[in-house]
């Protein structure tokens, strides 16, 4: 339950590690500073495992998480009501817990040895957008933000990327906002409202009032609300710290992401006017944001 909802742990003082590595640069604002604007978009890649081949493979294996989750809590009544009745049923009973635990183990195996994906709208278009907007907004400053232009690595290993981000900078931030890009070069563009693994995450009201707003505004960019079922993105970094965050996304509006850990994740996916239409309404939110008391 901590490691779900991105809080230390034991777990993480006894596994491996690796090296990953942030990417961090601000603008200022223009005028009296008043608040700060952190983007992000995630450097890294995931693997290409058997449960995101396909949309029913994805489907199944989100359902397959909750149900191990509620097996393996079941697991830890049944134990401790043996250890105080010494009923000897309890014991074979966990039985389902452990076949879901070698179906887990299985999944999770076979996930460590598949290839990396290109990554190309997950997330090589949410880290171009953040450039494309850094350009934009060192040419037309904003006002009175400043903006923190932040590429996460490590953020496919539960956003460690994030993490160290905030530990590092959240003293510095006035007044923040988070915004967060994903995946936003297939379909959409759309905004969160929620998602998680287990523990869920909600977007800001504000934010998504002000995503609301524009999309009714602009009808011509197509913008939707979605969530996340099964999955998380940097926005619940933020949110857990008490940061008004959301998140910009290329998801579909049943919750389906083009490609997501798919050996096809590849360039050619990629719709320049899908692209386009990110780029207008994720400026038209900064401004926004920019713009408000």
């Amino acid at each position: 339950m901590l490691e779900l909802s991105f809080r230390d742990n034991p777990l993480r003082w006894i596994i491996s590690r690796g090296s990953s590595q942030n990417v961090v640069a601000t603008l200022p604002a223009a005028g009296e500073h008043r608040q700060d604007l952190v983007l992000i978009g995630h450097l890294d890649t995931q693997r290409t495992p058997l449960v995101f081949s396909t949309q029913r493979w994805v489907d199944t294996y989100k359902a397959f998480t909750t149900v191990a989750f509620v097996l393996f809590a079941a697991q830890v009544l049944l134990y401790l009501l043996g250890i105080l009745t010494q009923w000897d049923w309890t014991w074979p009973a966990t039985g389902v817990s452990a076949i879901g635990a070698v179906l887990l183990m299985a999944l999770c195996i076979q996930a460590d040895r598949t290839p990396f994906t290109v990554g190309a709208n997950d997330n090589a278009t949410a880290v171009g957008l953040v450039l494309t907007l850094a350009q934009r907004l060192k040419d037309e400053p904003l006002q009175h933000t400043r903006v923190w232009l932040v590429c996460t690595g490590c953020e496919e290993v539960q956003h460690y990327g994030a993490q160290d981000f905030f530990q590092r900078h959240r003293a510095e931030l006035r007044q923040p906002v988070t915004i967060a890009l994903e995946m936003l070069g297939c379909t959409g563009p759309a905004w969160l409202t929620q998602e998680g693994i287990v523990v869920p995450f909600y977007a800001d009201r504000q934010l998504v009032v002000l995503a609301e707003e524009l999309a009714a505004q602009h009808p011509e960019w197509r913008a939707y609300a979605t969530k996340i079922t099964g999955g998380n993105t940097e926005m619940a970094d933020a949110l857990r710290l008490g940061i008004p965050a959301i998140t910009l996304t290329g998801m579909t509006p049943d919750g389906n992401a083009p490609y997501w850990h798919q050996v096809g994740d590849t360039y050619d996916k990629i719709d320049p006017e899908v692209l386009a239409r990110a780029f207008a309404f994720t400026s038209a939110f900064i401004c926004a944001l920019d713009g408000r008391e």
